[in-house]
């Protein structure tokens, strides 16, 4: 089977963590022995989170006095593919993947004139406390918005167009590797009348190239791995109860917060509804679970729901 992979942030740094790179590597091995049997055994595109770790380099940017201007964002975002990518990739190899693991800093399109770019919404960096975050915000001229009682940095965040480096991508799939891009959703890129690119002070949703990679690459299964076991009704309530099963129907008449879960869910409904093939949230730590429709909330085609059309068989409702 070709599967996607959409590791979240949470997979290097836990709330209240150091930005050791000690802590986030300990936190690597841990994912990194979820998702090895499915890299193993099936070609796999590996997308990450980045969030914390641009958030750290555009503080320590932001207050190093021997530069002119702070490094704009695109250029974080490619520091931070290839720092995760070579820890992913080493430990994709101790946790036993024998394929080849290669991590390929990536490029994602979008328009100048995205209208995000006037109403950031994509948090970076480490969540303070209110007083704090607002003094960040004036000295270094930030947007900050609340994240699960925390204040933190929010950005511009473009809808992505299309992979630039796409072509090598599936090259390195069809070729039996194990393909880590899209980290951090890729470095923002705009391109001229000349098709000429340049980077972008944007961070782009990574669950949405995760998408994206899963249409482009012909992949039959999309997983979002997060934090949560399942996407829950009433969440945050006495009444939270966890999804197993949705289609794209149900979920227009639902709501998710946009920073948080509604990304995913809508990046599945995407990827579900442009091939046919179901995709998966849930928890790191039950990857093959989620591969399996045993454990999370899987959204499945309309007209398919129930039963897959290979076979695959969802977790029904308890």
């Amino acid at each position: 089977m070709r599967i996607v992979i959409a590791l979240g942030g949470n997979a290097l740094l836990a709330r209240g963590d150091k930005p050791d790179a000690a802590i986030q590597f300990a936190h690597l091995r841990t994912a990194a022995g979820a998702i090895a049997p499915l890299a193993a055994q099936h070609d796999a595109v590996i997308c990450h989170g980045n969030g914390p770790q641009v958030g750290m380099l555009s503080l320590e940017s932001e207050t190093d006095h021997a530069l002119t201007r702070p490094y704009p964002l695109d250029d974080l975002v490619a520091q931070t593919q290839g720092m995760i990518g070579y820890w992913l990739a080493q430990a994709l190899r101790n946790a036993g993947v024998k394929k080849p693991v290669l991590g390929l800093i990536t490029q994602t399109l979008v328009d100048a004139a995205d209208p995000a770019f006037a109403a950031p919404t994509k948090f970076v960096g480490p969540g303070y406390a209110r007083d704090r975050a607002e003094e960040l915000a004036g000295q270094h001229g930030w947007t900050v918005a609340v994240d699960n009682g925390r204040w933190r940095r929010v950005v511009a965040s473009p809808e992505p167009l299309r992979i630039v480096e796409q072509d090598s991508i599936t090259r390195l799939l069809d070729a039996g590797s194990v393909v880590i891009c899209g980290g951090g959703g890729g470095a923002a890129v705009t391109d001229n009348i000349a098709g000429q690119l340049s980077g972008v002070d944007a961070v782009v949703d990574k669950d949405y190239v995760a998408s994206l990679l899963g249409i482009a690459v012909g992949a039959q299964r999309l997983l979002v791995l997060t934090d949560v076991s399942a996407v829950m009704e009433h969440h945050g309530t006495p009444e939270a109860t966890p999804l197993t099963t949705l289609d794209p129907d149900d979920l227009g008449d639902m709501a998710f917060p946009a920073g948080s879960m509604g990304p995913k869910i809508e990046a599945c409904r995407r990827f579900v509804t442009a091939t046919g093939h179901p995709a998966t949230i849930g928890a790191l730590a039950d990857a093959q679970a989620l591969l399996a429709g045993t454990a999370g909330t899987t959204i499945t085609p309309t007209t398919t729901r129930g039963t897959h059309p290979g076979g695959w068989r969802p977790a029904r409702a308890q």
